[in-house]
């Protein structure tokens, strides 16, 4: 790939990691709505399971629009995670931003709720699941917004670039 290649490269994942990020801060709205109303958290899951037919889609739009239809694996690949790369930024900002300025507790209160409600008590009962949760419940109110911000765009980022491999393998197209 040359330098000009790589540039376009990154020029277009950068477009559509910015609709990556629309996709995934929708879902982390649903999820947040979805505490309270049941139909949300579906939304919120069906929306985060779109990433890689989202992904799919974005690569395949690249590879017949700018490529004409020719796309290596290596490039395939190098453009999906370039594009979970920047989504993942977007979405780590907007949720620090989320964090720092408009939570005020409401997430892990929200859950420890859950968690203490007497329909969950024989579930972690059965399984000493109580304490476990619990704590981890607590490591995570006790978190800094940045840590969770960069908690949440890491993990992420490790999972695309996982699935962005059978991704680039069905898409790409040599020369004949």
């Amino acid at each position: 790939m040359t330098a000009t290649e790589y540039i376009q490269l990154k020029a277009f994942a950068r477009i559509d990691g910015l609709w990556v990020a629309v996709l995934w801060i929708s879902s982390f709205l649903f999820y947040l709505l979805g505490l309270s109303r049941p139909t949300y958290g579906f939304v919120a899951m069906v929306l985060a399971l779109s990433t890689p037919f989202v992904l799919g889609l974005l690569l395949k739009k690249f590879r017949n629009d700018v490529l004409d239809g020719v796309i290596s694996f290596g490039r395939g690949w190098g453009y999906s995670v370039l594009t979970c790369f920047y989504g993942s930024l977007l979405f780590g900002l907007s949720v620090f931003a989320y964090f720092a300025y408009l939570d005020h507790g409401y997430l892990f209160t929200t859950l420890g709720t859950m968690l203490s409600s007497s329909e969950m008590a024989p579930m972690l009962e059965e399984g000493n699941l109580g304490t476990m949760l619990n704590d981890s419940l607590q490591q995570m109110r006790n978190m800094r917004p940045i840590d969770l911000a960069l908690n949440m765009m890491m993990s992420c980022l490790m999972i695309c670039m996982l699935v962005a491999l059978p991704i680039a393998a069905l898409l790409q197209r040599v020369k004949k």
